[in-house]
């Protein structure tokens, strides 16, 4: 990156309300590794909240995904959950209905939190934890999120995730793996094992509408036991 690349992206961050750049080593995963992060992180302001954030949003016209959309897609859930699950992005239902995982995928999302809880011995239930999306609005014909869309509209993630501070990130699907983690290895590499977003460890799980389809049922098991991990690790 040469000198007026660097300026023009941290003029992009001062314009989305970013006020640090730091460094840091990362502190060691839950499973014992230690991951050292040498890139560039934002971090938002201490005095950051999650209606500050929706209020920068506003009626966003930042990338081309506002075109289409009905309703921003902002997140749901407890603010203060020590669990956050990221998906890729809103879907017709909840374009429709401005609430993250509500259609098929969601009701699917719902039955994995509450059922595999439930079994666990972990009273939970899917409003205690927090739920939101890489990209805010609908892509459409709900294709995957083009680069640029993710990069514009991830740095509200960012600021979402540092104003919750939970104590773990459930990322679900290839979509939401590459934002938060910035890596080209699809789900099934990275499931199972614990990451890193800043200094939160972070899981790696397949996403609800891969897992409805009929030819995807060994991978209900694999996900299911990913989310007995984070939850075992998050409230045990």
């Amino acid at each position: 990156m040469n000198g007026e690349q660097l300026r023009q992206y941290l003029e992009f961050y001062r314009d989305l309300g970013v006020k640090t750049l730091y460094r840091r080593v990362a502190p060691p995963l839950p499973d014992g590794r230690g991951v050292e992060t040498s890139e560039v992180e934002t971090r938002g302001s201490e005095s950051d909240t999650l209606l500050k954030i929706i209020e920068d949003i506003g009626d966003c016209r930042r990338c081309r995904l506002h075109e289409g959309r009905n309703k921003i897609v902002f997140g749901s859930g407890n603010e203060q959950s020590l669990l956050v699950f990221v998906g890729e992005g809103p879907g017709a239902d909840e374009d429709a209905q401005g609430l993250p995982f509500v259609g098929r995928a969601g009701q699917l999302l719902t039955q994995m939190i509450e059922g595999t809880s439930s079994r666990e011995g972990i009273p939970l239930k899917r409003d205690q934890v927090y739920i939101c999306n890489v990209v805010k609005c609908r892509p459409p014909e709900n294709r995957t999120p083009e680069q640029d869309e993710m990069e514009i509209c991830g740095q509200f993630l960012s600021r979402q995730l540092l104003t919750i501070r939970p104590k773990a990130i459930c990322a679900l699907g290839g979509t939401a793996a590459k934002a938060l983690l910035g890596v080209k290895e699809g789900v099934t590499k990275l499931r199972g094992n614990w990451h890193k977003w800043r200094d939160i460890p972070v899981m790696v799980t397949y996403h609800p509408s891969y897992l409805l389809r009929p030819y995807n049922q060994n991978a209900k098991k694999e996900a299911w036991d990913d989310l007995r991990k984070v939850l075992h690790y998050v409230y045990d």
